[in-house]
């Protein structure tokens, strides 16, 4: 924080950590009012034995939104201009795509839509670190384990599609 004419100001890189870890959220939110694991459709789905259980899901994706959100703060507060902008849009695709997933899977009961909505996150999320490594390789480092577990989920979503080829 910098004190100007006697009142406290956040640092640039606060401001962007703040609206980056606000549109995480919102991301955050909207994919997880799609899901629905307790369904009839979903439970009667054959599943790989590797598949971790439920609770795994919230344990994981709490940690790996902060990063997003971290990272992206980080790289924000250190880009300018076209630089700046083309890496806010390849967070929001990012995030649009990650809560699209569950839309994709959950709502529209479809492991097919899931498989493609996954694969299309999957290379926005290398287009993404691609972005930030330009900014702050030490922030596009951090994702590292977001876009692993996001493989892991694709490795999952295509293992679901080829058990289940009637859903």
């Amino acid at each position: 924080m910098r004190l100007i004419t006697g009142h406290a100001r956040p640092s640039g890189r606060a401001v962007w950590t703040a609206g980056s870890a606000a549109a995480v959220t919102a991301a955050a939110v909207a994919g997880a009012r799609a899901v629905d694991a307790d369904s009839t459709w979903y439970r009667s789905l054959d599943k790989p034995a590797w598949q971790p259980p439920g609770w795994t899901f919230g344990a994981v994706w709490t940690p790996l939104y902060a990063t997003v959100a971290w990272s992206a703060g980080r790289g924000l507060s250190r880009t300018r201009g076209r630089q700046r902008a083309r890496l806010a849009t390849a967070l929001a695709v990012n995030l649009v795509l990650n809560a699209g997933w569950n839309h994709a899977f959950f709502r529209r009961r479809s492991p097919r839509a899931g498989l493609a909505g996954t694969l299309a996150l999957d290379l926005s999320n290398a287009h993404l670190v691609r972005r930030l490594a330009g900014a702050d390789r030490t922030a596009a480092a951090a994702l590292a384990p977001y876009a692993a577990w996001c493989l892991f989920a694709t490795a999952l979503n295509a293992s679901l599609v080829r058990r289940n080829p009637a859903a």
